[in-house]
């Protein structure tokens, strides 16, 4: 690598919202997020399905025809 063209690269902590913390290497200095895994919907498990219009009880209804027919 050529001297003087890099930018520092040094250990620092991700910080989000929710109080959690991730040490880490990285160019900036501190990072602050407003969402990480502990407390995304998504990966904590608390996602909701939210069903438009009943497309999802279609969907079942629809698949559930087909196997009784075979």
């Amino acid at each position: 690598m050529k001297p003087k063209i890099h930018p520092d690269y040094h250990e620092t902590v991700i910080t989000c919202a929710c109080g959690a913390k991730y040490p880490t290497r990285s160019t900036r200095d501190n990072i602050s997020v407003e969402i990480c895994s502990n407390c995304h919907p998504f990966f904590t498990g608390k996602q909701k399905l939210i069903d438009t219009a009943g497309r999802v009880e279609r969907f079942r209804r629809k698949y559930k025809l087909a196997d009784e027919k075979k």
